[in-house]
């Protein structure tokens, strides 16, 4: 069986005047049907970049990416645009909600953008707010809600269209510790009914909630493995040198 999410020797380079930015630097790894994947590193440690590539928001500069057995490299934007609808549920930071939209039309926007009929998208935008507990909620606006509950509309809305990943980028960054803990306990009760979900953190206490964890550091993947082992957890900077041991 073909994995999931797959990363074959892939690199991300950027060009700063003279100098070459290596964001990803030869990283390979696979994500399964059904895994609950943390990549974790501290800023430049190449984990947004791993992210835009995996969410289809941009491609390798070489190297294969594998999103369910189908090469995004070589995809059009259009083709990327499609994919990504299919594929992927989007849970960001600071949420992404549009302040005008009720709770309800904002669930939609995915399934409007990815063309489901209207009556459909409606159905499946309310089963989504239901299963995060915002079911009696539908007609307010974001604004009139915690922050809490505004990441509980963005998980509904990575839901809505049964995503085959569930990607979420610093899910909990902008929440206080006891709504973060809310919000992992949600991903984890994703990842228990057998969502496959991808989390991108800089937080070690954060990455451990995961199954596995997969470290970066300057563009490379320095550990690769279960969440729980004690070499999982390390203090930043001494990455390399765990690896090397």
């Amino acid at each position: 069986m073909s994995a999931l999410i797959e990363f074959r020797d892939v690199c991300k380079t950027y060009q700063m005047g003279d100098t070459t930015i290596h964001a990803a630097d030869h990283v390979s790894f696979q994500v399964q049907k059904g895994e609950f994947v943390a990549i974790v590193g501290q800023s430049g440690s190449g984990k947004s970049t791993c992210m835009n590539i995996i969410g289809c928001l941009d491609v390798p500069t070489s190297g294969t990416y594998l999103l369910d057995g189908q090469d995004v490299g070589g995809m059009s934007r259009n083709e990327l645009a499609a994919i990504r609808n299919k594929m992927l549920g989007f849970i960001f930071q600071q949420y992404n909600l549009l302040p005008k939209l009720t709770l309800l039309e904002n669930v939609e926007v995915p399934l409007m953008y990815a063309g489901m009929p209207k009556g459909d998208r409606r159905e499946r935008a309310k089963i989504a707010l239901e299963m995060v507990g915002l079911g009696d909620k539908l007609k307010h606006k974001p604004l009139q809600l915690s922050g809490g509950q505004q990441q509980r509309v963005s998980i509904a809305r990575a839901l809505a269209g049964d995503p085959a990943v569930i990607l979420a980028d610093e899910p909990t960054g902008a929440l206080d510790s006891h709504t973060g803990r809310e919000v992992l306990t949600m991903l984890q009760q994703l990842h228990a009914a057998g969502n496959t979900v991808v989390l991108i953190t800089h937080d070690n206490s954060i990455a451990v909630q995961a199954q596995r964890i997969i470290r970066l550091e300057d563009g490379r993947v320095v550990y690769d493995g279960d969440a729980h082992a004690p070499e999982a957890v390390v203090t930043p900077g001494l990455a390399g040198k765990g690896a090397a041991q």
